[in-house]
């Protein structure tokens, strides 16, 4: 395997949960293409993710995927410079399909393979985008696993702030959304119907502002939610009110998190990444805090807020590039504190 950095565009491969994504990102050209495939339809009558079933359909549909990608960017795999994977944390099962493919694949071309932490590819997502933020910035990650505050230093360089003591933002999202039978993934289903909810109806605590810090908890939340429900007439119409008055305390407490974040930072640039991030009423109050008090805030298209290839690529390609090479084991970890990664560029 050769030892220089690469000059050629690089693959990036996602098989941390349930959704397979597969991306080629060039650092001189940018992405060059993207596909995604979600498991939504195979787990949700089972009302959430069955580790061994997306296990196999990753196995099931990453080299279609892979060659789809390829295809669609006017590439063949002796074209890539390099591999990344989605080396954790996420299911271990899942974890090791993309792995083994990615490792595989940078043997037999005799090109750098890197596993990149997941969590990293989410905080470098908005680099994606043509206006894209640059360290020193505030991190708010927010999705069905997470939910931290993460001063970004440097690329490699980073700060937990804050962090979830129970449910993550995701996850307190997907719970609300069954407990009033809304359909699997709850999330998103919840944050249309709230759309259509009055608000002020229902107004829910918004957890842990009331004290010092910058941690979550939204248990206690997702509790007083179950209690309005179960105490009210069941109404389409009180089902979408409750659902506002849910999103409404969770943006709110995002929000406040946030400007606290920034005043104890100093930083003066906020970005927002993970599948909460897509929220249309969170990106909303952000960029009005944003404009009120002059800070500036990035986000992710949407499509890059859940998980994809795309920011694994990027991730990957700037890591190989700064001459980070791994030997060719296959090496996944379900757990991965982000604070353990290397800084890009040593001395940062």
């Amino acid at each position: 395997m050769s030892d220089q950095p690469i000059a050629k565009p690089v693959l990036g491969i996602e098989s941390s949960c349930d959704e397979t994504g597969v991306a080629v990102y060039d650092l001189q050209r940018g992405l060059l293409a993207h596909r995604l495939y979600s498991q939504i339809r195979l787990h949700a009558e089972y009302g959430g993710v069955v580790p061994e079933l997306a296990s196999r359909d990753h196995v099931r549909k990453l080299l279609p995927l892979l060659k789809e990608t390829l295809d669609a960017a006017g590439l063949g795999v002796a074209d890539l410079g390099g591999v990344a994977y989605t080396a954790g944390p996420g299911l271990i099962g899942a974890l090791l399909v993309g792995a083994s493919a990615a490792r595989a694949l940078a043997w037999s071309l005799d090109v750098p393979a890197i596993g990149v932490h997941h969590m990293e590819g989410h905080l470098l997502a908005p680099l994606l985008e043509a206006e894209a933020p640059e360290p020193p910035f505030v991190a708010l990650l927010v999705s069905g696993g997470h939910s931290m505050l993460i001063a970004v230093d440097a690329i490699g360089v980073y700060r937990l702030l804050g962090d979830t003591l129970d449910d993550a933002a995701g996850e307190a999202f997907d719970k609300t959304a069954k407990l009033m039978g809304l359909p699997y993934p709850g999330g998103p289903e919840l944050a249309r119907l709230a759309e259509s909810g009055t608000s002020g109806r229902f107004r829910f605590a918004r957890p842990m502002t009331d004290r010092p810090g910058l941690d979550f908890s939204f248990s206690g939340l997702k509790t007083q939610v179950l209690l309005a429900w179960q105490n009210s007439d069941r109404t389409d119409t009180t089902r979408a009110d409750i659902a506002r008055g849910f999103e409404e305390a969770m943006v709110d407490t995002l929000r406040i998190k946030c400007l606290r974040a920034l005043e104890a930072t100093g930083a003066r640039s906020l970005v927002i990444a993970g599948g909460v991030g897509a929220n249309k009423r969170l990106r909303a109050q952000l960029a009005e805090a944003a404009q009120r008090q002059g800070f500036r805030v990035y986000f992710p298209r949407p499509e890059f807020c859940t998980d994809n290839g795309a920011m694994i690529a990027l991730a990957g390609a700037l890591r190989l590039q700064a001459g980070q090479l791994e030997d060719n084991a296959i090496r996944v970890f379900p757990r991965w504190d982000l604070e353990q990664l290397r800084p890009l560029h040593p001395g940062t």
